[in-house]
């Protein structure tokens, strides 16, 4: 009877999926409130870009410590106390007074949620036994994750138009009480085994490392040359004594050993592709809508709907062709597909119809985004010991975040850049180009698919180590 199975564990993953649907929901329904929020609070040149991405960069950087914070203090006493930081955090976005004080709460949010991500996952592990039945609760798991991301576009524009954008996050803090309220009732508290430190060192250095490099980024446009150079080779700095710090922690964050695997380094390459092409373009895309064509919120959440529906077609797509013909072709025509999604979206003017262009471009790049980003994932764990699973799990949500957080200041950059004057027709030109620029992303994920080991050589390597 004591390894029998909880006969609340359905229960319990329903409140897990509600954690985790209301973390992926953060990250894109704040998308849609981006101009709202430009328009009432003071930000420097580019500065909004620092809502979405603050968030992402604290969760994406902090990922991997919040792993091991949970496996050491206990997963659902670590997932207790992100969710309260959730809740605060929330409550003081939607009452901040200013643009700092909003990207610092942003920043707050996004260490919350870099404990309850990987706690929560680790206690759907915990809760359902091997095989069959854990299946099952991850593949729901993960479609709600795949709803959260959707529903951002959905939710976000009645939320912003009809009670303000504060409202985005207010709606955060009773679910945050609820999964509180019922967590010690439904859910088993459990510890990773062994003894192992935290590598706080680590986590700050790539953190910083990451801010650093997407701060040069944002101010480039307005920047001396010599001012960008001397960030980007601080940042530079700080990822090269990240590494150093990786070699010598007795309990790195990341085992750099993991990237002899050229199929985790691909893999990887590609996932942050995706990071940097669909927030950047999603981003961007907000920009153009909203300020250049004065979108109403509703109006662009029902026309960006279409990116989420046609990666959700994608993915099934995707899943069924990897399994067939293996991940690294369907990476490459997923990029490749992507690609040409963002170049028909360089085609927008003033005066195109949204079945013009944003139909098309946002439906092409939306199915290469579904099929590309399955076949990235199951590249990027393909070669992984089991053992090292949940690190590598957890390294490739951390780069997707990380991807986002970039991509945004990326294309950010690039259309202020380009942009000559506060026209809608001076606004386009500039988004125009960096609508073209996710051709620079894509080229980072063409580079992870050249990495990455064709089916038959795989197959004959595998044939090779048993024979051996």
């Amino acid at each position: 009877m004591e390894n029998s199975p909880d006969p609340k564990r359905w229960f319990a993953l329903a409140l897990l999926c509600l954690a985790g649907f209301m973390i992926i929901l953060d990250a894109s329904i704040v998308l849609v409130a981006v101009p709202s929020i430009e328009r009432e609070l003071t930000f420097s040149t580019g500065g909004v870009q620092w809502v979405p991405s603050g968030y992402a960069l604290m969760f994406g950087g902090l990922l991997l410590l919040g792993g091991r914070v949970s496996d050491l203090l206990g997963r659902r006493r670590v997932l207790i106390a992100g969710l309260l930081l959730f809740a605060a955090s929330s409550l003081l976005c939607g009452f901040a007074w200013s643009g700092d004080a909003l990207v610092f709460a942003r920043g707050l949010q996004g260490i919350a949620a870099a404990v309850l991500a990987p706690s929560a996952l680790s206690i759907v592990m915990t809760t359902f036994p091997d095989g069959a039945e854990r299946n099952k609760a991850l593949g729901i798991w993960g479609a709600t994750s795949g709803v959260g991301g959707t529903a951002g576009s959905l939710i976000g524009g009645p939320v912003t138009d009809g009670l303000g954008w504060q409202w985005i996050f207010f709606i955060n803090v009773p679910v945050c009480l609820l999964v509180v309220a019922l967590a010690p009732v439904l859910l088993k508290d459990s510890r990773g085994p062994g003894r192992r430190g935290f590598d706080i060192a680590g986590a700050v250095t790539v953190t910083a490392a990451l801010i650093v490099l997407v701060y040069a980024v944002i101010e480039a446009p307005t920047s001396s040359a010599g001012r960008t150079t001397l960030l980007a080779l601080v940042s530079a700095g700080l990822f090269a004594l990240f590494v150093q710090v990786e070699k010598r922690s007795a309990a790195p964050l990341v085992p750099l050993r993991i990237f002899r695997s050229r199929a985790v380094v691909g893999g990887n390459l590609i996932g942050m592709t995706w990071g940097l092409a669909a927030f950047g373009l999603n981003f961007v895309y907000t920009q153009y809508a909203q300020l250049a064509l004065g979108t109403s919120a509703i109006r662009y959440g029902l026309m960006s709907s279409v990116l989420a529906a046609a990666a959700v077609g994608g993915s099934i797509v995707g899943q069924n062709l990897v399994t067939r013909i293996g991940p690294r072709p369907i990476a490459a025509a997923s990029l490749v597909v992507a690609g040409i999604g963002s170049t028909v979206m360089s085609l927008m003017s003033v005066s195109s119809g949204y079945f013009e262009v944003a139909f098309w471009g946002l439906t092409i790049f939306g199915a290469g985004l579904g099929a590309g980003s399955v076949a990235g994932a199951i590249a990027a764990l393909s070669e992984v010991a089991e053992k090292d699973s949940g690190m590598a799990s957890g390294l490739q949500n951390a780069t997707f975040q990380i991807g986002g957080a970039v991509g945004i200041a990326v294309l950010s950059a690039v259309a202020v850049g380009n942009t000559h004057g506060s026209a809608p027709a001076e606004l386009v030109s500039g988004y125009r180009v960096a609508f073209a620029a996710c051709w620079a992303f894509i080229a980072v994920g063409l580079v992870g698919t050249g990495l990455l080991v064709g089916r038959k050589r795989a197959a004959d390597r595998e044939a090779a180590t048993v024979a051996a």
